[in-house]
């Protein structure tokens, strides 16, 4: 059977917190931000054989949210991508 450590306690005021001795992920946000640009094409894609119908509604904005996200989404994307490579100079890695 394995033995562990105990984790490290810190007491504020009545309560104890157990901190994992676990490394955090390094995470960059890049595959998060890509993903979520493309939900927001393939949802404009999707939308646009029903112009007619979301006209007739009063529901074109929809169609334009879709486009925003996607332009957004891509600057975003742009952001992460230089804020990664900035982190991954800085630390030696390419």
């Amino acid at each position: 059977m394995e033995e562990y450590d105990e984790p490290a306690a810190h007491r504020i005021g009545r309560r104890t917190y157990l901190i994992a001795d676990v490394a955090p992920l390094d995470v960059d946000g890049v595959r998060t931000i890509a993903a979520g640009t493309a939900l927001w094409a393939l949802a404009f894609v999707g939308l646009l054989p029903f112009y007619g119908r979301l006209d007739d509604s009063g529901r074109v904005w929809w169609l334009w949210t879709c486009l925003a996200g996607f332009g957004l989404g891509l600057l975003g994307l742009e952001v992460c991508r230089r804020r990664a490579q900035r982190a991954h100079e800085v630390r030696g890695i390419r």
